[in-house]
């Protein structure tokens, strides 16, 4: 049997925990939370810069009142624009660098690309250049094939678009008739 002086000898040398320093937590919070802030608006910064850089890009054209009947017609995202084979240049000048919902319609006179919340864009047929399937575009990377990336130009600059279908299976049928529609195109101009 253990002596009763001892028990209060070990129960008196025991301290409590220690009371939380609220003063620190609260600053490394704020210390936090201002830096966050800062590295938010250097992108924010940064990503202005790079639309006055591409300031020399003209204004976007609107759809012309009578486009035709449509080809295609696509429901999905548009993932971006870059500066054609260079898949990581992204374009930001008039909204082009915005992602958002899509709906792309492709008529005999050119592709409509309608993006709710974001500016809307034409693409006359003389103006596309190249249709292909391909995996990633400026901040977006899919599986092969994942990705219908139209190469067009604008202001003498070859552009490349990106856009998913909600259904990926349309792509391929986007591919074979926008190249069609685009080589038909060179022939006349190549003829006359």
């Amino acid at each position: 049997m253990t002596s009763l002086p001892h028990l209060t000898y070990v129960a008196a040398e025991q301290k409590s925990a220690e009371v939380t320093d609220w003063a620190a937590r609260v600053g490394w919070l704020v210390g936090l939370a201002l830096f966050v802030a800062l590295i938010y608006w250097l992108m924010r910064e940064g990503w202005k810069w790079r639309g006055t850089l591409q300031g020399d890009l003209p204004e976007l054209l609107a759809a012309p009142d009578e486009p035709g009947e449509a080809r295609l017609t696509m429901s999905g995202r548009y993932h971006g624009s870059t500066t054609a084979g260079q898949w990581l240049d992204r374009i930001v000048a008039h909204g082009l660098g915005t992602r958002s919902r899509v709906e792309l319609t492709l008529t005999d006179a050119g592709l409509d690309v309608v993006r709710p919340g974001a500016a809307d864009f034409y693409v006359p047929l003389e103006a596309l250049r190249e249709a292909r399937l391909d995996k990633g575009i400026a901040g977006k990377v899919l599986t092969e094939g994942g990705l219908l990336v139209v190469t067009w130009e604008h202001g003498g600059k070859l552009l490349d678009s990106g856009f998913r279908s909600d259904r990926a299976a349309e792509h391929n049928e986007w591919v074979r008739t926008l190249n069609q529609m685009i080589n038909k195109t060179t022939e006349t101009e190549g003829a006359r």
